[in-house]
């Protein structure tokens, strides 16, 4: 809850416009989270939390919701808001944790430790969509956040590239699956591979249509015998990122 007073946003003020209101009313350092991979059926649930400068240096070339870019202008946009940001941090959860926890759960969890782990303390907090508690500071739930507020937009774009870098990983492991194409989202070519080959341990058993497969008999398909508690493969992340991914066991 912002103090008391009127913090005035105009509708056509722009992805920058709300954080600049709030730097007007003291906010120094507002960050943005948000999340990928909530919706695949495989790999991991990535968040992200970002804060940019102010003035021109935060005014991020082609900034975007993640969804609207195309892959090789995530990678460029991506790219940008490393060497621009104040601070950033990546916070990846292993499927089987999903599976354990619950998909909500993790998603709250994930974000709170991806804001935690900021080299800086933010003054305010953005998130899309869906209010987080606990942050100790103050925050915002922000309809379609990633397309309404830049550092916002900027954890999406961190969020999703982490991901897909992963799942391109992944794939080299699993190639059956085709996950470099879907990064672990439901497909029918995804559903056709599970049907044939049965779930691998980057699978998330929870889910409707992977726990659809495991009910018919197959159970471990083309995976490594470790079951679905596998851990990410331990080279996963992106080039850029360093120490401020926080891995699956909470290490940095």
């Amino acid at each position: 809850m912002l103090p008391p007073g009127r913090t005035i946003v105009r509708r056509d003020g722009g992805m920058y416009a709300l954080e600049r209101a709030l730097r007007r009313r003291g906010f120094t350092h507002v960050a943005g989270a948000d999340e990928a991979g909530r919706g695949a059926c495989a790999g991991p649930l990535v968040a992200a939390a970002v804060v940019l400068p102010d003035g021109k240096r935060g005014e991020v070339p082609g900034l975007a919701d993640s969804k609207l870019l195309t892959p090789a202008a995530r990678e460029r946009v991506y790219d940008e808001i490393i060497a621009r940001a104040v601070a950033y941090s990546v916070v990846m959860l292993p499927p089987h944790e999903v599976d354990e926890r619950g998909l909500h759960v993790c998603n709250l969890d994930a974000i709170r430790r991806a804001l935690a782990s900021l080299a800086v303390q933010p003054d305010y907090v953005l998130t899309d969509g869906f209010p987080v508690d606990g942050l100790g500071v103050p925050g915002l739930a922000v309809w379609k956040g990633d397309r309404v507020a830049a550092c916002v937009a900027a954890a999406s774009v961190v969020a999703k590239v982490t991901r897909d870098r992963v799942m391109q990983q992944v794939h080299e492991r699993w190639p059956e699956y085709g996950f470099a194409e879907h990064k672990g989202y439901v497909t029918s070519e995804h559903n056709a591979a599970l049907q044939r080959y049965g779930p691998c341990p980057q699978h998330r058993r929870s889910y409707a249509n992977v726990a659809a497969v495991l009910a018919g008999g197959r159970s471990q398909g083309m995976g490594d015998g470790s079951g679905g508690g596998a851990a990410l493969p331990r080279s996963p992340v992106p080039s850029g990122v360093g120490e401020n991914v926080v891995m699956e066991d909470g290490s940095r």
